[in-house]
C-alpha cells in the first residue's frame, strides 16, 4: 500500500500507477489535520498498521479519486522523534570519499569518518517533494560544498529496541526515498545535516509487504537531467537487518521513526536554480528545485 501525506497533512492512499489519491483519513482513529507536531494519530498508524490496514483499504476503494498533480505532497513522516543516518555504508562512496572528495572540501582524509556508523539528522530537516532545498547562505560564503546523497529510507513501525537480524525485518513498516543533503567540510555530522530541508523526503511511503525484496532496489540521481548517482541496494555495506540490529542496540526506535540507510557514490555538489530527481525502483521518485 501507498500512503502520503498531502495539503494540510491529510492522509492519502495512492494508486497503483501512481497518478492519483484517495483521502483516507476518515480511516484514522483521532485523525486531526493541520498540526503535524501533535499528530499521535500518525504514531498510531505506524504502529499499529496491520489492524487498521482493512479500513484504509476499503476507504481507498470508496473514496474519490483526486488527480495526484492537483495536490501539495508532503513528506511522509510526521514529527518522528529521530532521524538515524547511516555513515560510509557503500564502498564505492568511502573510496570516493578518500580519494578526492575529504582532501577536496576538507584539506585532509579523516579517517574515523570512513567507518561504517550511525548518527542523527534533526526532524527539523525534513520538507515534502513540492518544497525546495534552500541552500543556507553562511556555508556558500565560507565556500563550502553542498552535496545531494540520494538514499532509501525506512520508517519504523514497531518499536525497536536491541533487535536481533533475525527480527529486524518486523519492525519495518515501509519505505520511502530520503535525500541527505549535507554541508562538506569539518565539523559534526549532525549539524552539517541538519539545516533545514536537509532531507526532503517522499513522494509517498509503500509499506514493507509491497516491497518483498528491499535489498535490491536501483537508486538513482539527476541534476538537471545529469545522471550523477546509480546504484544498486545490494550493494551496502551493512544490510537492512543490520542497521536496524545496530542502531536499535544504541537507541530505541520508536513507530514513526526514519532510518537512512547511507549514500550511494557518486555524490557531488548542487547549486540554486537546479532540479535534483531522484528515484527507486518500485518506490517511486520525485523532483525538487534548490534555491539559495
Amino acid at each position: 500500500m501507498r500512503l502520503a501525506l498531502f495539503d494540510d497533512f491529510r492522509l492519502g492512499a495512492v494508486a497503483i500507477d501512481g497518478r492519483s489519491i484517495v483521502d483516507v483519513s476518515c480511516a484514522i482513529p483521532g485523525f486531526h489535520a493541520g498540526d503535524p507536531l501533535g499528530a499521535g494519530w500518525w504514531v498510531r498508524l505506524c504502529r499499529d498498521f496491520a489492524g487498521l490496514r482493512a479500513g484504509l483499504e476499503r476507504a481507498a476503494a470508496q473514496g474519490e479519486a483526486i488527480a495526484l498533480e492537483r495536490v501539495a505532497l508532503r513528506a511522509p513522516a510526521l514529527n518522528p522523534t529521530k532521524i538515524v543516518a547511516c555513515a560510509a555504508n557503500y564502498a564505492a562512496h568511502v573510496a570516493e570519499m578518500r580519494d578526492g572528495i575529504m582532501e577536496r572540501t576538507s584539506g585532509r582524509v579523516d579517517a574515523a569518518l570512513l567507518d561504517f556508523d550511525v548518527f542523527l539528522k534533526a526532524p527539523s530537516a525534513l520538507c515534502g517533494p513540492n518544497d525546495r532545498i534552500v541552500l543556507p547562505a553562511g556555508p556558500l560564503v565560507d565556500g563550502k560544498e553542498i552535496h545531494h546523497e540520494s538514499e532509501l529510507a525506512l520508517v519504523i513501525g514497531k518499536r525497536a529496541s536491541r533487535v536481533a537480524r533475525g527480527d529486524a525485518f518486523a519492525h519495518v513498516l515501509g519505505y520511502t526515498i530520503g535525500l541527505d543533503i549535507t554541508v562538506r567540510g569539518h565539523g559534526d555530522r549532525t549539524r552539517r545535516k541538519s539545516y533545514d530541508t536537509f532531507l526532503p523526503l517522499g513522494p509517498w511511503l509503500t509499506t514493507a509487504d509491497d516491497v518483498p525484496e528491499p535489498q535490491t532496489l536501483d537508486i538513482e540521481l539527476r541534476i538537471d537531467g545529469v545522471v550523477r548517482q546509480r546504484v544498486n541496494t545490494s550493494d551496502m555495506i551493512v544490510d537492512i537487518p543490520g542497521i536496524v540490529a545496530y542502531a536499535s542496540a544504541a537507541m530505541t526506535l520508536e513507530p514513526g521513526d526514519i532510518v537512512l540507510t547511507g549514500a550511494p557514490p557518486g555524490v557531488g555538489a548542487i547549486r540554486a536554480g537546479e532540479t535534483v530527481e531522484t528515484s527507486i525502483g518500485g518506490l517511486g521518485s520525485f523532483a525538487i528545485r534548490v534555491a539559495g
